[in-house]
Order: C-alpha cells, then structure tokens, then sequence
C-alpha cells in the first residue's frame, strides 16, 4: 500500500439503478430494496441471485422512467389545453410510490391511448376554431361559372370548410403560437378566393405550413427531452458522487476517523474530505473525490518535520493509514463500490508535504452533517 493513492472507481449496477429509483421516489441516497439484496449476493457469491435482483431493478427502474416521461406528457398537453381553452378530459399524473413494475407497465399502457385521445382531441378543437374564424367572414364566399346557382355555390363552400378542417386537424396541438398564427393566415386566405382553383391553392399552402409547423414542433419536443435526459444524466451524476462520497466517510468513520470538510472549501460539496485521528496530532490525509469515478489521496503534516523521530513516526503513520485504506477499499466494495489502484506512494519514499492550514482552524460542520443525512 502507499502514503499517496489514486485509484479509479466503478459504481455496482445494483448501485446505479437503485440511485435513479430513489431519485424518482424521492428517497434519500441509501441502497434497499432490491438494490441491496443484490449486493448482498455479490458479496456472498451468489450469481443466480444476484442476476435475479437486478434483473427486477432494472425492470423497475425502466418502469419508473416511463411513468416520469408519460406524467410530463401529461403535464404538457395540460399546459396546451389551457392555452387553447379546450375541455379536454386528461388522466391525472401517477405518483409511484412503491407501486410494483407490472402495475406501473400497466398504467403507462392505459394511459398512452387516453393521451393519443387528448391530443386528437386538441387539434380537432384548433382545426374547428381556426376554420370558424375563416369562415365566419362575410366576405368567405366562393364563385363559380353559374352564379345564378346559389345551390352549388353553397356546396363548394362546404366542400372547402370541410377540408380545411380536416387539413388543419393535422397541427399539432402544441405548436408554438408562432407557427400556428402562420398556418391561420393561410388559411384567411379562403375568405378572398373566387374560385375552387384558388381555393385549391390556398388549401395547398395550409398543407405546407402545418407540414412545416409539425416539423419545428416535434424538433422542441426532441430538444426538450434531450435536455430533460442531460438534467436527469447531471442529477444522476450528482447522486452517484454523493453516495461514493458518503460511503467512503462512513468507511474511515467506522475505522476512528474524524472526516472534515476541506479547509479551502469548507464543506464536501467538492468532493474533497479531510481525516484526522485524536492519536495523529501532526498528521492528516487529503482526500477527493473526482466524478464518482476517481479518487486521490495523500497524507501530509501539520507542521514541518524536525527531527529523524518526527521521521519515523511518519513513516508509521504512512502504514497505519494504508491498512486503513485497504480495509476501507473492502468495505466500499460491500458497499458496490469497486476501487483499482492506479499509482501509489510507498510509505517513507518521500518527505510529507505540510498542511497549508492548521486542523484546529477546519470547520467540522461538513462532518456533523454528512452524519445527519446519512441517518435520515
């Protein structure tokens, strides 16, 4: 072992899925359910048990994900609703709660055909909207060659409604109110034509601004997924930081050590922790933790070395601390957390650099309250 280690780190998938179910749920950043019986066959060898667990946290896991995408669907076509003053019946948001995944399959199942439903709905009350504000002019009248055949004249005009109505039910409901004020100047345009060719060609026109306006408004709803999926990436990220973080002090907390925040920052928030010992008056070791997925470590002095016996104590400060980090590394990968050295320091090879600031002067607040949240 050494005085200084890097080491690379590799998160359970029992780990990351229980992490991004407890998000969802709401739950603090432990490890249960599922989640921790699978780690608890790791840790015991148990393959077939193991590959079980996790095989119904992932199918819960993607459960629970599809309902997140069908309440923001949900949400979404509610804020269109209101927008167009439409009563359309929508289905209420589901809380998962601790609902099992066949039950949640279910509901998204159900759901998807009452969504397709509202969102038909919605564009048939714009199409009708828009068609009677067109044909609500005076002015929309169409001409034919026999105008002294009121009759048929009426009926081009109700062939040309008809299909305005039928084109315009084509929007998407959730088009931007930019695109739709578009596609409804176009389709004004029917109150000035004469004849069914000009109609033809304005009906022409409408076709290719709702193509148009579908286009820009299925690439927002892609923009936004692809964000709403880098915010839940970031969130995750975050977690998983969070839960390498905790589980490493929680492992040097158990072995006697007192784990501070870092002086220059003073808290954990960057992944940097402080450990000390009652019994290491002189000596601390510098932790952080870099993305969940690499962690560095050193030990340093609180005051310069002046003596060869200030030497040797080092040294035999350097040792007990690599037994510390190596039991600390068996108890991380109880915990789904795997460590691979990639460079180390041997204890004595070089002089311990010296703290930038003394202990007495770190705040301990960071401490008492990572032990707060990880007892909620």
């Amino acid at each position: 072992m050494s005085s200084g280690v890097e080491a690379e780190i590799v998160l359970d998938m029992a780990v990351v899925l229980t992490l991004g179910m407890n998000r969802v749920l709401g739950h603090g950043a432990g490890i249960a359910g599922k989640g921790a019986e699978a780690l608890a066959a790791l840790a015991e060898g148990r393959a077939e048990a193991r590959a079980a667990a996790l095989a119904e946290v992932e199918t819960h896991e993607r459960a629970l994900r599809e309902v997140v995408a069908r309440n923001a669907r949900i949400e979404a076509l509610a804020e269109t609703r209101d927008r167009l003053g439409a009563e359309v019946p929508l289905p209420a948001e589901l809380q998962p709660d601790e609902r099992p995944a066949d039950e949640l399959t279910a509901w998204c199942a159900s759901t998807d055909q009452l969504l397709d439903e509202a969102e038909r709905q919605l564009s048939e009350h714009l199409a009708a909207e828009v068609t009677a504000q067109v044909f609500a002019s005076p002015a929309a009248t169409l001409q034919t060659d026999t105008p002294q055949k009121p009759k048929p004249e009426n009926n081009k005009k109700t062939d040309v409604q008809q299909s305005l109505a039928r084109i315009m039910a084509r929007l998407l409901p959730d088009a931007p109110d930019e695109e739709r004020q578009a596609v409804a100047d176009a389709a004004r345009l029917l109150s000035e034509i004469e004849t069914t060719d000009e109609a033809e060609a304005v009906l022409h026109e409408v076709r290719l601004r709702i193509q148009d306006a579908n286009s820009r408004t299925r690439q927002h709803r892609e923009d936004e997924r692809r964000r709403a999926a880098e915010q839940d990436a970031a969130e995750q990220a975050e977690a998983e930081r969070r839960y390498v973080l905790d589980s490493i002090t929680a492992a040097f907390e158990d072995q006697g050590y007192e784990v501070q925040a870092g002086f220059e920052t003073l808290t954990a928030d960057d992944g940097t922790v402080t450990l000390t010992k009652g019994a290491w008056p002189d000596h601390s070791v510098r932790m952080r933790v870099d993305d969940a997925a690499h962690v560095r470590a050193s030990m340093v002095r609180e005051r310069p070395a002046e003596s060869e016996d200030d030497r040797r104590v080092d040294v035999e400060r350097e040792r007990e601390w690599c037994e510390a980090f190596e039991d600390a590394r068996t108890r991380l990968e109880a915990a789904g957390i795997r460590s691979d050295v990639s460079w180390r320091l041997d204890p004595g090879v070089r002089e311990l650099p010296v703290s930038a600031g003394s202990r007495h002067t770190r705040t301990r607040a960071g401490q008492r309250e990572r032990s707060r949240e990880r007892h909620k």
